[in-house]
């Protein structure tokens, strides 16, 4: 008869007893009790409920900024350095929030990384589940090559590319470019969902070319005109660019028609705009939202808290950034998260020297469109009006 051996596992669970309102009178059994629940993998709600169910959303992530001349002298130091051939795939360098443990992380659901491509490269082709798009804020020479279709990249562009889309990169110039990548990338990973796939290990002569114009753009790039020639698409726009000359127009109209006495703005001094699926009329992406923002030199925004976090980066322009307790001035480049339920508000502190519109021109990105598919998207204005000077 073989003697019992007592278990060497040690469990993960650890619990404490202790005197405080709403909780049991720590007594002997109580402790037991608890030795036992850990030795079972068990966990009382009654230990756990303030942060399992907290009053109102409290994020992992912190407010941070990144800025962008920091960012970009790196990715040319790295550009120097690191290949971009298969294995590492691309020459992409992520934003860690502070608060993830080093996880390459912008925000519990966002990844947001500085990609940079040296004369003559190629990044080679490959396709993966998670949803991404490319903002250029300064620079061109670059195609991304989405299903075969040769797209250019220019200053202002946004290209957006759904999940297990084959895509590419070549720079056809002389000059290396850099962008922002935005992508799912953690909200896949957390959700355990995520397939990746390398494609081919060259471009064919055909891809390599440099169009003024991709054939989605000829086909999808018409406002408020659908191609009858095409069914169902999706999931995600099959546009596979947004160019600026549109979002700078739509931007400057809306303040042109504030100042005639039209509206037009979300509130005084602020314009926007959503970049949206074309077939759809929703957002490009399943999981991912972009919109612009265009603030009026001396307009300060009413501070917002959103459910779900943002990753903004300045287009053009100055000002200060407030998000919960921090305060930036931000300039042409630099990036910045909003974790959720945190107050963002923004004041433009523009001119003619710094902003070819002459206001604080934002990009944003943010996980939305997931929020809301759940019924989880909750926003609180603070209703007060916004100043000018």
């Amino acid at each position: 008869m073989s003697t019992p051996v007592a278990s060497t596992t040690t469990s993960p669970v650890r619990l404490r007893a202790v005197d405080a309102p709403g909780q049991p009178d720590v007594t002997p059994e109580l402790e037991e009790l608890y030795r036992g629940f850990e030795r079972e993998l068990l966990v009382p709600l009654w230990t756990e409920i303030g942060d399992l169910m907290p009053a109102h959303p409290r994020s992992s992530a912190v407010p941070h900024l990144w800025r962008w001349d920091n960012l970009r002298a790196l990715a040319a130091q790295a550009g120097d350095l690191v290949p971009v051939g298969r294995g590492g795939e691309r020459r992409a360098i992520a934003l860690a929030n502070p608060a993830l443990g080093g996880r390459p992380f912008a925000t519990p659901t966002l990844w947001a990384a500085i990609q940079y491509l040296m004369p003559g490269e190629d990044a080679p082709e490959h396709r993966h589940t998670q949803h991404a798009f490319r903002f250029v804020v300064e620079g061109s020479g670059v195609w991304t090559v989405v299903g075969g279709d040769p797209v250019p990249m220019r200053r202002g562009d946004f290209l957006p590319q759904a999940g297990w889309n084959w895509h590419a990169h070549h720079n056809g110039t002389t000059e290396p470019m850099a962008w922002i990548d935005g992508l799912d990338i953690p909200y896949q990973y957390l959700t355990e969902s995520q397939f990746f796939e390398f494609g081919r290990e060259e471009l064919s002569d055909a891809e390599r070319t440099t169009p003024a114009r991709s054939r989605s753009e000829r086909l999808w790039g018409h406002p408020g005109l659908r191609p009858l020639s095409v069914g169902e698409v999706g999931p995600g726009t099959p546009l596979l660019a947004y160019k600026w000359e549109f979002t700078d127009r739509a931007l400057s109209d809306q303040l042109a028609m504030e100042q005639e006495g039209y509206g037009g703005t979300v509130e005084p001094g602020h314009a926007a705009v959503r970049y949206v699926d074309p077939a759809t009329g929703g957002d490009v992406l399943p999981t991912l939202r972009t919109e612009f923002h265009r603030i009026a030199r001396g307009a300060e925004t009413a501070p917002v808290r959103e459910t779900g976090s943002s990753v903004y980066q300045v287009f053009d322009g100055a000002g200060t950034v407030t998000v919960g307790e921090k305060t930036w001035s931000v300039t042409r480049g630099d990036l910045f998260v909003v974790p959720s339920w945190q107050p963002l508000s923004v004041r433009s502190e523009a001119s003619g020297d710094d902003s070819d519109s002459g206001a604080l021109d934002l990009f944003r990105f943010s996980d939305s469109p997931v929020f809301e598919a759940l019924k989880l998207n909750r926003t609180s204005t603070d209703h007060r009006e916004g100043t000018s000077r």
